[in-house]
C-alpha cells in the first residue's frame, strides 16, 4: 500500500451473552468424558443467549463503546454480517442504528455467506473508505450458533458479536492487499429457511475448510502476498478452536514446512483464548480470535498477521494485516474479559429450556422477561414485530 492511505480496523469491541454452559456440565448430562470436548475440539464452555438476547442486542452492545469513543459524525455506513438473521427482509443493522441513535444519513445493509460474511463486510467497508477517506464504516458481525440437541454440532455452539470501526489511518490493524479468494459449491453446512437449527456434515466441513486453506493461499501467493515466514500470527475462523490447529498444520504442510507443535502454538495460541470459552460465533469467530490475539499476545507492533476467513458452502479469503504502533492504548482488554467472566453458569435443564424456546407465530403480544445484563434487550414481539429497548 506504499503511497496510498492506509485503511483498516481503527477500533474493535466484542460482546457476548448473559449465560454460559460448561462442557463439563454437557459431558455429565450425556455421560461423556469432558476430555472429548476440552482436548478433542478445544472447547471449555459455550455462551448461551438469554430469551431477551439475540444478534441485535449483542451487536448493539459491541458497537456502543465504539460510538461512545469516536462519535457517529463520520459513520456513513453500517454493514451487518450474520447467518442468524432475525428477518428475511429488514437488515438487523437498522435495529442497531436505532438503538445507538446513529444519523439518518447512514446506509445500512446486511450480508450473508455463512461464517465468511464478516470478512465480506470488512472488505466492503475498506472499499467505501478508499473512495472517501473522510468516512468511517461500522462493521458488525453477530451470530448465535445453534444445533439440534444431541447432535454432533451441539458442543460447538456459542454466541458473540464483534464491532469494528473501519477507517483511514487506523489505530489497530492496517489491512493490506492482496487477498487470496476461493469458492466451491459444497454442502458441508447449511440451514434451510424452514429450520431454526443448522445442518452439518462434519467430515465434509473439515475437508472443505482445508481445501479452502490451500485455495486461498495459492491465490494469495500468486498475487504477490507475504511469504509464510513473514507472519507473526494467524487468525483462523474457529468453528471449534482445534480447527485453527488443524488449519495451520495443513498450511505448513502445504507450503513444505516442518510441522512443529511449538511453532503452531506460537502462531495461533493467543487467538483461541476467547473462542475456547465462547464457542462458535459464526461470522464473528475470526474477529473474536483477533481480539483475543491483540489482548493477550506480547507486543505485536509492526508485525504481520494472517487471516483465513472460511464460510461453509463454501467461500474463503486469506489476507494480511499489520499491527499499528501504539495499538495497545486503544485495546478494550478489560471490558472483553469482563464480558466473558460475568456470564452466569447455568445447568443443563435451564440450557435445554432456553434452547427449546421459540415465539408463537400468530402475531400476538409476547413480552420477554428481563434477563440480560447487557445494555440492550429484546422486549418482545407484537404484531409480528420485534421490539428492542435499552435495558
Amino acid at each position: 500500500m506504499s503511497g496510498e492511505t492506509a485503511i483498516g480496523i481503527h477500533d474493535l469491541s466484542i460482546a457476548t451473552t448473559r449465560y454460559v454452559l460448561t462442557h463439563a456440565t454437557l459431558a455429565a448430562q450425556i455421560g461423556s468424558d469432558v476430555a472429548k470436548y476440552e482436548r478433542g475440539i478445544g472447547q471449555v464452555s459455550m455462551s448461551v443467549a438469554a430469551p431477551d438476547e439475540d444478534i441485535v442486542t449483542m451487536a448493539a452492545a459491541a458497537a456502543e463503546p465504539i460510538v461512545a469513543r469516536h462519535g457517529a459524525d463520520r459513520i456513513r455506513t453500517v454493514v451487518f454480517a450474520t447467518e442468524t438473521a432475525v428477518d428475511q427482509a429488514k437488515a438487523a443493522g437498522i435495529h442497531v442504528h436505532s438503538l445507538l441513535g446513529l444519523p439518518s444519513a447512514t446506509r445500512v445493509v446486511e450480508l450473508k455467506q455463512a461464517c465468511y460474511s464478516g470478512t465480506a463486510a470488512l472488505q466492503f467497508g475498506i472499499s467505501l473508505v478508499h473512495r472517501d477517506p473522510a468516512e468511517q464504516v461500522l462493521v458488525i458481525a453477530s451470530d448465535v450458533s445453534k444445533y439440534d440437541l444431541g447432535s454432533p454440532g451441539e458442543a460447538t455452539q456459542g454466541a458473540a458479536a464483534v464491532a469494528m470501526l473501519v477507517s483511514a489511518d487506523p489505530a489497530l490493524v492496517r489491512i493490506e492487499d492482496p487477498s487470496g479468494i476461493f469458492t466451491a459449491d459444497i454442502m458441508d453446512f447449511w440451514r434451510p429457511n424452514y429450520r431454526t437449527t443448522a445442518l452439518v456434515d462434519g467430515r465434509e466441513s473439515i475437508s472443505a475448510y482445508l481445501q479452502a486453506v490451500e485455495g486461498t493461499w495459492k491465490d494469495y501467493t500468486e498475487r504477490g502476498g507475504h511469504d509464510l515466514d513473514e507472519f507473526r500470527a494467524f487468525c483462523y475462523h474457529q468453528p471449534f478452536t482445534k480447527m485453527a490447529n488443524k488449519a495451520h498444520r495443513h498450511l505448513l504442510n502445504y507450503c513444505g514446512h516442518e510441522v512443529d507443535e511449538a511453532a503452531v502454538n506460537r502462531a495461533i495460541g493467543h487467538t483461541t483464548t476467547y473462542n475456547a470459552v465462547i464457542g462458535n460465533s459464526y461470522t464473528a469467530s475470526m474477529y473474536v480470535a483477533l481480539a483475543s490475539l491483540l489482548d493477550n499476545a506480547d507486543d505485536l507492533t509492526d508485525q504481520a498477521i494472517g487471516f483465513l476467513s472460511y464460510g461453509s458452502g463454501a467461500v474463503a479469503e486469506f489476507f494480511a494485516g499489520t499491527v499499528v504502533p501504539g495499538y495497545r492504548a486503544l485495546l478494550r482488554s478489560r471490558s472483553h474479559r469482563e464480558a466473558i467472566s460475568r456470564r452466569q453458569d447455568i445447568d443443563y435443564a435451564r440450557y435445554r429450556e432456553i434452547h427449546e424456546h421459540s415465539f408463537p407465530v400468530d402475531g400476538g403480544d409476547y413480552p420477554v422477561p428481563r434477563e440480560t445484563t447487557g445494555p440492550f434487550r429484546l422486549a418482545g414481539l407484537s404484531g409480528h414485530k420485534r421490539i428492542y429497548e435499552p435495558r
